[in-house]
């Protein structure tokens, strides 16, 4: 799938947003351009395990709001629709039925869809913004098989080993999901 770019102002981008009819897709404002966000199906197969396994966690500890990639948050003058995203009910208690809720998340997952250069720069943008809105980010390269995990104001840790435990205490007490946890989808069904 291409990646559409359409350079706009946030007022046009935002009056486009308004006028869709649910097409099924998903659409970002990255640096004054519109994007179609690109997926596959690995790359959505990924992101729901993750979802998954928070949401196993969130109906134990009722603490927040867990979104997929259908919904979007404004950070600062942008609008992105991480592959999962948290924010805790303590930040933003209430739950909105607009397209980007306005409080950015404390966590996101963005799974790599696409390796090209393009895809890169974005993601990388999107990274940067994240963190300077005080979430923590997880990427999920899948054709490497790591998980790059980015905090704010700390050096990205890389996890590749099937036995590295991922966690985010400050986000999610107590939640922790390893490597293997999230790349099983990839070795096919289990016999």
């Amino acid at each position: 799938m291409t990646t559409t770019k359409t350079l706009m102002t946030l007022a046009e981008f935002e009056a486009f947003i308004d006028q869709l009819e649910q097409d099924g897709a998903t659409y970002e404002y990255i640096a004054g351009e519109l994007f179609l966000v690109p997926t596959n199906q690995l790359a959505s197969k990924l992101a729901v395990r993750i979802l998954a396994f928070i949401g196993m966690y969130l109906l134990k500890n009722d603490i927040g709001h867990l979104t997929g990639a259908d919904h979007g948050y404004v950070i600062g003058s942008e609008r992105y629709a991480p592959d999962v995203g948290y924010l805790s009910y303590a930040r933003y208690p209430d739950t909105t039925t607009d397209w980007f809720t306005p409080t950015p998340p404390e966590f996101v997952v963005e799974v790599v869809s696409s390796d090209r250069a393009d895809e890169n720069k974005k993601l990388s943008v999107k990274v940067t913004n994240y963190m300077a809105a005080g979430a923590i980010v997880w990427v999920v390269r899948p054709q490497e098989r790591h998980i790059e995990a980015h905090a704010p104001g700390q050096s990205v840790v890389i996890y590749r080993d099937n036995a590295d435990v991922l966690t985010i205490e400050s986000v999610l007490p107590g939640f922790e999901i390893t490597v293997a946890d999230v790349f099983a989808v990839m070795a096919g069904p289990q016999s």
